[in-house]
């Protein structure tokens, strides 16, 4: 059995790319997966999911319901342009059957699963940090059994991607962000240094379209390429944020990491939601200044191997 994953996502398009991969993945066990507010609504993200579900007849996954809105108290703001209307491009789930109740567990059923997987469980965060935030906040002893935490956020010295410094999951609740980094603990931060990096161009979109296997990745990444390509001509393709996340919990060795203090901007403003590492080389920290592993580098031939052998079953 692979490494047993609980995620938590705002299903989206490159949300849908990650659990694809677990799931295609022998070497990951996607155990359950939490539906979050986001790239779309929290209603919108458990559609998605169990569409997802149907299509590639995925057992034994527990979802669970997350938040609707972030510990700022604001109404969140959802992303259309980025992710579509329903968030999977230009697929419309509207016409899948309603799931049953019995599909969602309720957010408090995750302390069995922490407590049926202690010691051994990862959990990958991939979208706003709300209910994680909210995990901490009523079960600090029992996150203590979290083995590792993955995190997608935060852009250290390079441009953001809502404020010129800001990534949108920070930003989107930071004050989630802070209580997370304040308490977790094996907390790795992949930021937009590593993902925007981590492009799959329109080359591997057609092969792995031609394979089969995952054919529902061509919509979806034509339609997310289109919109990086009016953002940005020069892109040579789409990069899969929260793809590359999950796959640093089985490829560390990809990685170029550093151990820092980090710090969330909280206020309002262009700054909001903004990480700041502390690299001041004089400073002495206290021992118990909380330190966490942020990837600033990664191999992207091991990156383009690895994806397009689990996108198409073929060695590459």
């Amino acid at each position: 059995m692979g490494k047993k994953v609980l995620l938590f996502g705002d299903v989206g398009i490159d949300d849908t790319v990650a659990l694809l991969y677990g799931y295609f993945n022998e070497q990951i066990d996607i155990v359950g997966v939490v539906a979050d507010y986001g790239n779309i609504s929290r209603e919108k993200t458990l559609r998605n999911i169990h569409y997802l579900i149907r299509l590639f007849n995925i057992p034994d996954v527990k979802v669970f319901l997350g938040a609707e809105k972030p510990l700022t108290g604001e109404e969140p703001n959802f992303v259309p342009e980025v992710h579509g209307v329903h968030g999977l491009g230009p697929i419309d789930p509207t016409n899948m059957p309603e799931f049953e109740s019995s599909f969602v567990e309720n957010f408090h059923e995750i302390v069995n699963l922490i407590d049926q997987y202690k010691g051994e469980l990862t959990i990958v965060n991939v979208g706003r940090l709300t209910s994680l935030a909210t995990l901490f906040i009523l079960y600090s002893e029992l996150m203590k059994q979290v083995e590792k935490f993955y995190i997608m956020g935060g852009a250290f010295w390079v441009p953001g991607n809502v404020t010129a410094v800001s990534e949108a999951n920070f930003h989107g609740d930071p004050i989630a962000a802070n209580i997370v980094l304040r308490y977790a603990k094996n907390v790795t931060i992949i930021p937009l240094n590593v993902t925007n990096r981590a492009i799959v161009t329109p080359e591997m979109v057609e092969y792995i379209h031609a394979k089969g296997k995952a054919q529902i990745l061509k919509p979806l990444l034509d339609y997310y390429y289109q919109f990086y390509k009016k953002r940005n001509p020069a892109i040579e393709g789409s990069p899969v944020h929260d793809a590359i996340t999950l796959m640093a919990t089985i490829h560390d060795d990809w990685f170029t990491f550093k151990m820092l203090p980090v710090h969330i901007v909280t206020s309002e403003g262009i700054s909001r939601g903004q990480t700041i590492g502390d690299i001041r080389p004089w400073m002495n920290f206290d021992e118990n200044e909380k330190k966490h592993r942020i990837a600033f580098d990664f191999n992207y031939n091991q990156f383009f191997t690895d994806f397009m052998t689990i996108m198409t079953g073929e060695q590459f």
